[in-house]
């Protein structure tokens, strides 16, 4: 029979920082609303944590938005781009809503906010 996967206790300090700054957590996603869970809660890791990958994505979305100025190819660049910085969001969004502190594929790498 397989074994269950055991899950790491969870302390309750960290369980009550989630619980308190799940949203903080969603709103990182949404544009330069990255900057919410910096001032609503700056202390909060998880809160810290999302709007640092939210940050990332809103440079990417920047830089896309420069790349569009190019005809043509940087039409299809920021279309492209803008479809996979979307989907990075949402599954942003999905981690947050959930709890959980998973870097994000591609932009998860950079820290910006320490």
């Amino acid at each position: 029979m397989a074994q269950a996967k055991k899950s790491a206790p969870k302390v309750e300090g960290q369980t009550k920082d989630v619980e308190e700054n799940k949203i903080y957590g969603v709103l990182a996603y949404i544009g330069i609303l990255f900057v919410v869970p910096l001032l609503a809660a700056p202390k909060s890791p998880f809160a810290k944590f999302h709007a640092n990958q939210g940050c990332a994505l809103f440079i990417a979305e920047v830089a896309l938005s420069v790349v569009a100025i190019v005809p043509i190819l940087g039409w299809f660049v920021w279309l492209f781009g803008s479809l996979a910085v979307l989907v990075l969001a949402i599954m942003g969004i999905i981690n947050a809503a959930n709890g959980k502190m998973v870097k994000l594929p591609v932009v998860g790498g950079f820290e910006i906010i320490k």
